[in-house]
């Protein structure tokens, strides 16, 4: 089975929330919107930045229905179907692929920390039962597990492995997976900071929480950095560093919402146990959003 063509800018989308805590669903399409007008090359909603852990079912659902339509077949849309309970997934997998998805972004699983036969089991059985092309999200600042290189590339046999989300920050550990990869498996940054670099190094992009506020410049520093055009992609890289760092001062996706909100696009709202930015926070990212020269 081949996937779709997972290379370029995919936005992890946030879910904007009323004052109420309910999905702000003018405020999502308009953001959706948004990112197709920018040119990013893939949507990935229901992931880390878009809170999921605090959506119901039926919010998912319509999370993901909603970006398929409104992608209309223009980009592929990588949900978060991932847990840390093997059935789940699958059954979540197979949701999103009834509900139009082209992939499916699996975490690995949290709070349980598998050991390596675990590891590979539960995405062995996500892969042979799910019944999408998978990317397999390795984060283990969030998760607790970093699945090593070795780990990951046992599984590229299987057709249905169509991409790694690489965020455990070890440029080393990406390059590793680039060299060693086989045809047709894309690398993907998932740590905005290191995008440039492992573009440049060889991987195909980056789930981006940055291009949820930048998307154009985003999009500008991936393609110049495929391209091979090394000065223009550092120049973006430079320009956006600040901002970068700055969306990353609290909790993901906290100082991106409130990035959105004082650019005027979103509400900076999270729902529980995450907690709106702090001003020390919203200072910053008034400085970065200047000096990338996005302030209103």
């Amino acid at each position: 089975m081949s996937g779709p063509a997972l290379r370029g800018v995919f936005t992890a989308l946030v879910t904007p929330f009323t004052p109420t805590g309910e999905i702000d669903r003018e405020a999502f399409r308009s953001l959706v919107e948004r990112q197709l007008a920018a040119g990013v090359h893939g949507l990935v909603p229901c992931g880390t930045t878009g809170e999921t852990p605090s959506m119901t079912l039926e919010e998912w659902e319509w999370i993901v229905r909603t970006t398929v339509e409104l992608a209309g077949g223009r980009v592929p849309v990588v949900p978060g179907t991932g847990s840390n309970n093997t059935r789940q997934t699958i059954e979540r997998t197979r949701r999103a692929k009834e509900l139009g998805a082209d992939a499916a972004l699996v975490v690995t699983p949290y709070y349980n920390k598998p050991n390596p036969a675990g590891l590979a089991a539960h995405f062995r059985a996500v892969l042979d039962e799910g019944g999408l092309p998978v990317v397999f999200y390795n984060v283990p600042g969030r998760t607790g597990r970093n699945a090593l290189p070795a780990e990951i590339l046992a599984l590229a046999d299987h057709p249905r492995l169509a991409a790694v989300k690489e965020a455990s920050g070890n440029l080393g550990q990406a390059m590793t997976i680039v060299r060693e990869r086989r045809e047709g498996l894309a690398v993907l940054s998932g740590e905005d900071e290191l995008t440039c670099a492992m573009v440049l190094m060889g991987a195909d992009g980056v789930i981006s929480v940055l291009s949820n506020v930048d998307p154009e410049g985003t999009v500008r520093m991936v393609e110049a950095a495929l391209a091979g055009d090394v000065a223009r992609a550092r120049e973006e890289h430079y320009r956006l560093l600040p901002l970068t760092r700055a969306l990353f001062a609290e909790t993901n996706p906290v100082p991106a919402k409130a990035a959105l909100a004082l650019l005027g696009l979103s509400g900076d709202a999270v729902r529980p146990p995450l907690a709106p930015a702090s001003e020390a926070t919203r200072e910053k990212l008034r400085a970065a959003l200047a000096e990338a020269g996005l302030a209103r």
